[in-house]
């Protein structure tokens, strides 16, 4: 949207444009963020309740933030405050009454869904109206030196005008984005019309359904479920009722036509003034309802409920490439365990004996060796969970201790050299057509703390995804900052399994309906694509200690791991003086 080259005296425009496209996310992102402060600012004056409401505003935008998810259960112990009673400061009355809507609607009770989601569409035309009134307002001069500003009467009225037309014009994505994300939720106003249509439907209101089917239209005109939809709703209705004329929801017809007429006139000024402009997919199609969106022609109601719906199941999230498995495993011995269809889920595999017996004690021998307490997690002793220690080790650090000698530089280099087998494994298994790059390579291990096993209910890992914030609250995976958005696959290299609990789980976006469990030991490895397609954890570890290699892999060489080429460069000078070594006929042991 922001012009890379435009004539000086609408630089100022420009600028302003790409500045004020997203002033109102960063205003929520940034009032979200005080939440955080001002609960630690109130437990400090020992206003628990108000501190437990300020840190659940603060978690409800950022579930993966843990701690702050650890500090609301002491809070709420100590003050007595239920769940019920915790309220979202920021919360969107017209996003609260949309996902009462979805979570009524999962549970077939649709005339619930039907009531939420007019109401929800009720608060959204009026909190359409605030947002665009917010944008009224005198010039602003955000991103670039206000005394440098010069523009002539004329220039500046265009200016202004256009300024607050695309802040307008914008409010589209500003109310389809949740308190403290970035990134809008994609399909969102047309995604009522879609629940909405099948709501009606399922209630036995063929008209409002087709009302609603053909309000969707003007967004997705040739989407051919909903115009199969459309000619299934025209059939029910009785002999009475033209087809013809029913037209779609006059709220969305009136709000598609003016969006349509200030898309135009913003066309028309960037190539009146020289500035460029491209508008953006408001109606991303990637999102849907939870279920396959059809109605099939011709059949009858009971028929439609069995044949034509699966009312269970789940989209998966976009992957922005082919999906292929099944390539070869690339070395003997290698057993397959699972596929992703075996495994409930979308780009997984279990394998079995990727190590050998030996080669786990040697590593496990490494790891006791080189293991920092909070190493990756800037030295928190239990980042995850209070009852359980956590120790890590990168390749280049292993290295380093096997060439200084702390541990034996055979076993130092066995823990690089199983890496890149299994990044060898994953590139083959999945049939990557582009080279797989290390992002980050980590020894890890998590020990149960004795005496605080009692009665646990947490996790060793919480749910999450490798790539994306997963958001369990509005079913979505947000591909933004902190989220390392760069990584394409994930591995797990198990190397014991002498302790109790500890099992890997895979589970819907939901972050609890469990899709897969996986107990792990010896030589075990479990790969999967990073996103939001395979949400996962780790169950408590309640005895002993569970040790295993962890690695993320990316597509884009710009992310290769740091430390991973150091490591490249350490081994390609070992593999150079062994040769010499052997060349000029030494034997190793004369050296000691």
């Amino acid at each position: 949207m922001c012009a890379l080259a435009i004539p000086p005296l609408l630089l100022a425009m420009e600028n302003s444009f790409c500045v004020r496209g997203t002033s109102f996310t960063h205003r929520f992102k940034d009032s979200v963020t005080s939440e955080r402060q001002r609960a630690v600012d109130l437990v400090n004056l020992n206003q628990l309740e108000k501190a437990v409401e300020a840190a659940h505003t603060f978690f409800v935008a950022n579930p993966e933030h843990m701690e702050m998810q650890q500090n609301i259960e002491n809070y709420r112990a100590t003050a007595g405050v239920e769940a019920l009673q915790l309220v979202d400061r920021e919360a969107k009355p017209h996003m609260e009454s949309y996902n009462a809507g979805v979570k009524h609607y999962e549970a077939d009770d649709f005339e619930m869904a039907i009531r939420h989601f007019e109401q929800a569409l009720r608060e959204y035309f009026i909190e359409d109206i605030e947002c665009r009134t917010l944008c009224e307002g005198p010039q602003r001069f955000e991103e670039y030196e206000y005394l440098g500003y010069k523009a002539g009467l004329y220039e500046a009225i265009a200016d202004h005008y256009m300024q607050v037309l695309v802040c307008q014009h914008e409010c589209v994505r500003e109310l389809a984005t949740r308190p403290g994300r970035l990134s809008p939720i994609e399909n969102f106003l047309p995604l009522h019309y879609d629940y909405l249509q099948f709501a009606y439907y399922r209630v036995g209101e063929y008209v409002k359904a087709l009302e609603c089917a053909k309000a969707y239209l003007l967004c997705h005109p040739d989407d051919e479920d909903v115009l199969d939809n459309v000619d299934y709703y025209e059939s029910l209705l009785d002999d009475s009722t033209d087809p013809a004329s029913i037209e779609a929801r006059e709220d969305l017809t009136m709000f598609v036509k003016r969006h349509k007429l200030e898309s135009e006139l913003i066309k028309s000024a960037a190539e009146g003034l020289g500035f460029s402009y491209t508008e953006p997919n408001y109606w991303i199609r990637y999102g849907g309802r939870q279920d396959e969106n059809r109605v099939p022609s011709g059949v009858n109601v009971e028929g439609a409920e069995v044949h034509g719906f699966s009312m269970g199941k789940k989209l998966s999230p976009k992957i922005d490439r082919d999906l292929r498995e099944g390539g070869p495993l690339l070395y003997e011995n290698i057993t397959f365990v699972y596929n992703s269809e075996q495994l409930n889920g979308t780009q997984r595999v279990l394998l079995d004996n990727v190590l050998s017996e030996e080669q786990c004690r040697e590593l496990h021998s490494v790891a006791s060796g080189i293991m920092l307490v909070g190493d990756g997690y800037r030295g928190k002793t239990s980042p995850h969970t209070p009852n359980e220690k956590f120790e890590g080790a990168t390749v280049l650090k292993a290295l380093k201790s096997g060439y200084e000698g702390r541990v034996p530089l055979k076993s130092a280099r066995l823990f690089y050299d199983i890496s890149e087998k299994a990044r060898r494994i994953v590139e083959s298994y999945f049939m990557l057509n582009s080279t797989l790059y290390f992002s980050y390579t980590h020894m890890v291990c998590r020990t149960a703390l004795s005496g605080q096993q009692d009665r646990r209910n947490d996790l060793s890992h919480p749910i999450h995804a490798d790539n994306c914030l997963l958001d369990p609250e509005a079913n979505e995976c947000w591909k933004e900052p902190p989220a390392y958005t760069f990584r394409d696959y994930s591995a797990l290299l198990y190397m014991n399994d002498d302790f109790e609990g500890g099992e890997f789980i895979f589970t819907e976006m939901d972050a609890k309906t469990v899709t897969a469990s996986i107990k792990p030991k010896c030589g075990r490895m479990i790969s999967f694509s990073s996103g939001g397609e395979n949400p996962h954890g780790v169950k408590a570890v309640t005895k002993g200690k569970r040790c295993a290699v962890a690695l993320w892999f990316t597509l884009d060489p710009l992310y290769r791991e740091l430390e991973r080429i150091q490591a490249d460069e350490v081994i390609a000078i070992l593999d150079q003086e062994q040769q010499g070594k052997h060349e000029l006929n030494i034997n190793p042991k004369d050296e000691l």
